[in-house]
């Protein structure tokens, strides 16, 4: 597999410069990194400017409805356990809207990978704020400044259990390409959040603001440390970290229901199939 085997036809239609940009070269190398072939993949997203990704990448794809990513993907993997599904979604699409679906989600440790895109705006609805954005932040609808505190989705993921909580930046695509092959590879429920500027609408958190605060853990930190993750997590401000937060594998939905001992509905022989008695309950 190459890059172009996952060349879309449809026409990109992002801001130029959009962090986004990052996020989809990342997400296609880690798909050839991994040997991961278009009918084996299926990419779910909501709405919003995250969720054109996927029309942007050739496999299979679902669009779903606002902050309603996470059921379809879910639902995919547990009937073709065979399938990578991947989540790409927004913050306010998965964190403000997608929110009860994100935290049970977490929960239940379905093998899914979710990717969001945390610009800490609403870039398709004009950059109003969304659950991530910095309290004090001034946008068109909140012209005094926000006055509710940010949410703070690695913590919250890592209080619930979640096996796998990364933190990405869309400017440095080799290392966010690693940290996707990687939640791709963990089995498991996993997350990474993806600093992306929005050019736009989000004039603070600029590629200059992030390249004065971002850093790469070292190799000395130990992920699996809960107390250390929780550190980690949240760091925001001056000192931002980004790498693996925490891992730690544990059973999956799909192993505790027993789903995984059951050939995926798709591989079902549907040749010769007598459906007369189940017609006879419709009429």
């Amino acid at each position: 597999m190459n890059i172009n085997d996952f060349k879309s036809n449809d026409e990109i239609t992002w801001c130029p410069g959009c962090g986004d940009f990052g996020i989809l070269g990342a997400l296609k190398k880690s798909l050839v990194t991994l040997d991961k072939q278009p009918k084996d993949i299926l990419l779910v997203s909501g709405i919003g400017q995250a969720a054109k990704l996927p029309h942007y990448i050739k496999a299979n794809c679902f669009n779903g409805l606002h902050g309603r990513a996470l059921p379809p993907a879910v639902a995919a993997k547990i009937t073709n356990h065979n399938l990578a599904v991947i989540v790409t979604t927004g913050d306010g699409d998965c964190y403000g809207e997608g929110g009860n679906h994100f935290i049970h989600n977490i929960r239940r440790n379905v093998d899914i990978t979710v990717i969001v895109h945390n610009n800490q705006v609403y870039g398709l609805t004009k950059g109003q704020a969304s659950p991530t954005t910095d309290f004090g932040f001034k946008t068109k609808v909140q012209v005094n400044g926000v006055i509710a505190e940010a949410m703070r989705p690695l913590e919250l993921a890592i209080a619930l259990g979640c096996g796998f909580v990364a933190r990405g930046y869309s400017a440095n695509l080799e290392h966010l390409s690693w940290l996707i092959s990687e939640g791709i590879k963990h089995k498991g429920f996993s997350l990474i959040d993806v600093l992306q500027p929005c050019v736009t609408f989000n004039k603070k958190n600029t590629y200059e603001w992030y390249a004065k605060r971002v850093y790469k853990l070292e190799d000395s930190y130990n992920p699996a440390d809960k107390m250390a993750a929780y550190q980690k997590a949240a760091e925001w401000g001056d000192k931002i970290p980004i790498g693996i937060i925490y891992r730690q594998e544990s059973q999956t939905y799909e192993d505790k229901s027993g789903v995984n001992k059951i050939a995926p509905l798709a591989d079902a022989d549907i040749t010769d199939i007598d459906i007369r008695e189940a017609l006879k309950e419709f009429m």
